[in-house]
């Protein structure tokens, strides 16, 4: 049944999720429909709809510490928003758009609401440019950052067409936040870029060159920028204060590489938070369990010291 008790298919709006539910459970929901299989990470692989999500770490090759029950509690938290009435989906390319490049039409924002006229942050997660681990580093970190007072919304880029397209998508993803704050309910000041690894590499791209750099319109820089254990090594003119954190064992993205980055932002004089977790690999997310846990909390606060509206500073505080 829907929110007004109209029953729709095997769920109704208001159902959570469990980790023994399967893809198609997720995919089927009410609360979904028309944009589910962009919850999903992989755009160009057959969706087994029998998988349990427990075992969704199958789909996220890249990553490590994966945990289910994380996963589909923040899955469960946007069912409790459309239950409520609130929309959680959003296009950021029109219809003529997407007719223009079909590739568009497997992107969007996840929108998890924070206080009203709060400011936010836009999540890229990574996935090699691949795919988009959403459920693991996207909606996990919303629900951290909602805590917190902040709005949160989680990119769905474009995949398998390297790190242009998918700067482009975080690029028109922003333009389409500051034209529409006010419907939103977000203040369009002092707002924060969130990536990990590929989406690491975007979000520091953007608070390097700008948004015009990547097609969109013209905005203020970030008040902060967050990157998770990238090997991006690209420093702009001038950059925003940056927070970073990398997992001591990564290969992927070795500490070395991401510490050399942040001694060069500093030497420039950009205010740089630098965290290396001992006995942690690439693509740890939250890191629960590991010696990285509590990171985001760090993170928050970092960017909370670099509002400039006391008000807003006071959420994270």
């Amino acid at each position: 049944m829907n929110a007004a008790g109209v029953k729709l298919g095997r769920h109704s709006v208001a159902t959570h999720l469990r980790v023994d539910d399967t893809l198609g459970d997720m995919l089927e929901h009410p609360a979904f429909a028309g944009f589910g299989t962009l919850l999903l990470p992989w755009d160009s692989r057959r969706i087994n709809c029998t998988m349990p999500l427990r075992r969704i770490a199958e789909l996220l090759p890249y990553h490590t510490h994966v945990d289910p029950a994380v996963i589909v509690s923040s899955i469960n938290r946007m069912i409790d928003d459309v239950s409520a009435g609130c929309r959680v989906f959003y296009d950021y390319y029109s219809a003529a758009e997407k007719q223009a490049e079909p590739s568009r039409r497997t992107t969007g924002l996840f929108f998890f609401r924070g206080k009203p006229d709060a400011p936010f942050a836009v999540i890229a997660p990574g996935g090699g440019f691949a795919y988009v681990a959403s459920v693991h580093e996207g909606f996990p970190y919303a629900v951290d950052v909602n805590k917190c007072g902040y709005n949160a919304f989680v990119l769905r880029y474009r995949a398998g067409r390297g790190g242009q397209s998918a700067t482009e998508d975080l690029a028109a993803a922003l333009t389409f936040i500051f034209r529409n704050a006010g419907d939103l309910g977000v203040a369009s000041d002092d707002y924060s870029l969130w990536g990990s690894s590929a989406g690491a590499r975007m979000v520091a791209s953007v608070g390097s060159h700008g948004t015009t750099h990547f097609g969109g319109e013209t905005l203020p820089r970030p008040a902060t920028v967050v990157l998770l254990y990238s090997g991006h090594s690209d420093v702009g003119p001038s950059e925003p204060p940056t927070f970073v954190a990398v997992g001591a064992s990564d290969r992927i993205a070795p500490p070395a590489v991401m510490k050399r980055r942040a001694v060069a932002l500093q030497n420039a004089g950009t205010d740089v938070a630098f965290h290396e977790y001992p006995a942690v690999g690439h693509g740890f997310g939250l890191g629960i369990g590991t010696s990285a846990e509590g990171w985001i909390d760090d993170a928050v606060r970092f960017w909370a010291k670099h509002i400039n509206n006391p008000a807003a500073r006071s959420e994270g505080s």
